[in-house]
């Protein structure tokens, strides 16, 4: 990913790289707090799993600059992702974003924590499954870019989640009618001022 990132910005490019914690880290991270509480905290939750982001940011920022780019790791925290106050779930209300744009600005590659945000009084919180998804999109659409690139490890678009349902439907009519649903959510939700930007 680094290298698609540095070639990116070598053609000219302002970057924000929104990145998932690696594989397998959030089901490590769940079992441990399982190991100890059979019904653990949904906030303390929100804490433990979005370390996984913050990890995975911190060494793709260190990968950037091994290749010769400046580059910035943020958590949603100081990316401004605002949420309300729902554990393990939580939505996005507003990006402020002022610190990705002065970074962008300041010729930097930001890479976010993705997944993850803070309530109005400064609680963590994480979005769900796909939060790091949305929180690509919603980072875009809060600085205005130009494009979106969401690159993952399931091999398609499916009926249900593959890793947690084995045996998945897949259809091509399906795919491309539910692909612009969520078009026509996402600009219904970025339309209504959800997301802000200067």
């Amino acid at each position: 990913m680094a290298g698609r990132v540095a070639r990116t910005v070598s053609n000219g490019n302002k970057v924000v790289v929104v990145v998932s914690a690696m594989s397998g880290e959030t089901d490590k991270l769940i079992g441990l707090a399982n190991q100890v509480s059979k019904t653990p905290n949904e906030r303390e939750m929100d804490m433990l799993l979005s370390s996984g982001e913050r990890v995975t940011s911190a060494l793709t920022a260190m990968a950037i600059e091994a290749l010769g780019h400046k580059a910035m790791s943020f958590t949603g925290r100081q990316a401004g992702i605002i949420t309300d106050t729902v554990h393990t779930k939580a939505k996005i209300e507003r990006i402020t974003g002022d610190r990705i744009r002065k970074a962008l600005d300041d010729g930097y590659v930001v890479v976010l924590a993705g997944f993850q945000g803070i309530t109005e009084s400064e609680d963590v919180t994480t979005l769900g499954r796909g939060g790091s998804d949305l929180s690509a999109v919603a980072i875009a659409s809060a600085v205005n870019a130009d494009l979106c690139e969401i690159y993952t490890d399931v091999d398609g678009v499916y009926t249900t989640d593959p890793n947690i349902v084995p045996k998945r439907e897949s259809s091509i009519r399906y795919h491309m009618r539910r692909c612009w649903s969520l078009r026509a959510w996402a600009r219904r939700y970025c339309r209504h001022g959800l997301l802000s930007s200067p």
